[in-house]
C-alpha cells in the first residue's frame, strides 16, 4: 500500500511496534503502565496516548487497547496545522506528558470515531480516504482542545522559576548538553537541579536535553531538504559520522533510514 494511504486500526492488542515509522494514537480504556523513550508513565482509565515516528514504546500493563496508526504521507500534521494545531501539543512536545485524559463521554465519542475509521480500513477510493482523513482530524481536534484546556488549568499552579528551564534549553541545546551549564544558571548543584527539574517535568534534565536534540534532528530530517552533513553541523556535531552514531544510538536507526522511512514532508523547505 502507498504511504499516502496508510492508516489502520489495531484493536485489543498488547503488542505494538516499538519503533515504527508511523504516528500512533493509543486509546486506553483501562489503567495502563508503559514507557516512551525509556521514560515510565502510568495512567488511569480513559486516556489517549500520542506517539511520533520512531519513538520507543513499551507496554508493561494494560488491556482493551486500541491503536490508530497513520503515515505522515497520509496526514501531514505540519501541513494541516492551521486547521488542527496538534504538532507541539499532542505530538513532539517533550515538556508535557504524551497523553490526554478523556471524560467518559469524550472517550465514547473518540471510540466511536475509531470504529468509523475501522469500517473504512480496507477501502481505498478517494472519497473513503477523504473520510478517514476527516475522522482522524476530528480526533486530533478534540484531543488538542482537551489538552489545551488541561494545560491552562494546570498553569495556574506553575510559579517555580525552574519552569524557565525549557527556555534555556530552547536557546542552548545545540551547544550546551552538559547539566552543569543549566544548573549554574539557577545557582544549584547538579544533583539539586536534577531533582527539581524531574519534580516539575517528570524527567531529569539530561533526558530533556537529549530529547530536545533528537526532536530537532527529526524535524530537520523531515521538514527540510538539508543534507545530513548540514544537519550535523547545525546541531553542534563535528561531522556526519558522529551525528549519525548519536542519532542511531538514541532512535535505533540512522538519520538516512529515518528520512527514507518517514519521508520528507510536503511543506519541507
Amino acid at each position: 500500500m502507498k504511504t499516502e494511504q496508510i492508516i489502520y486500526i489495531k484493536r485489543n492488542s498488547t503488542s505494538f511496534d516499538l519503533r515504527s515509522n508511523l504516528y500512533q494514537i493509543l486509546l486506553f480504556k483501562s489503567e495502563a503502565k508503559f514507557s516512551i523513550d525509556l521514560v515510565d508513565y502510568s495512567v488511569s482509565s480513559n486516556h489517549i496516548v500520542f506517539l511520533s515516528p520512531y519513538q520507543n514504546f513499551r507496554l508493561f500493563e494494560g488491556l482493551n487497547v486500541c491503536a490508530l496508526s497513520f503515515h505522515a504521507d497520509f496526514y501531514c500534521i505540519e501541513y494541516h496545522k492551521k486547521e488542527v494545531a496538534c504538532n507541539g501539543i499532542l505530538f513532539n512536545n517533550i515538556y508535557e506528558t504524551p497523553y490526554v485524559y478523556l471524560s467518559e463521554n469524550e472517550f465514547l465519542e473518540i471510540e466511536h470515531i475509531f470504529s468509523k475509521i475501522d469500517s473504512l480500513q480496507d477501502l481505498t477510493q478517494s472519497y473513503d480516504i477523504s473520510l478517514k482523513k476527516t475522522y482522524l482530524q476530528l480526533i486530533l481536534a478534540l484531543c488538542s482542545k482537551q489538552k489545551l484546556l488541561s494545560k491552562a488549568a494546570r498553569s495556574n499552579f506553575k510559579n517555580d522559576e525552574l519552569f524557565d528551564f525549557k527556555l534555556l534549553i530552547e536557546q542552548h541545546f545545540t551547544e550546551n548538553r552538559n547539566i552543569s551549564f543549566y544548573a549554574e544558571q539557577f545557582h544549584l548543584t547538579n544533583d539539586a537541579f536534577s531533582k527539581k527539574v524531574k519534580s516539575i517535568y517528570g524527567k531529569p534534565p539530561s533526558i530533556l536535553i537529549k530529547e530536545r536534540l533528537i526532536l530537532e534532528a527529526k524535524k530537520l530530517l523531515h521538514l527540510t531538504y538539508k543534507n545530513i552533513n548540514e544537519i550535523a553541523f547545525e546541531l553542534g556535531f563535528s561531522d556526519e559520522f558522529h551525528f549519525s552514531k548519536y542519532f542511531k544510538n538514541e532512535v535505533g536507526i540512522s538519520p538516512k533510514h529515518y528520512r527514507d522511512e518517514v519521508g520528507i514532508s510536503i511543506v519541507a523547505k
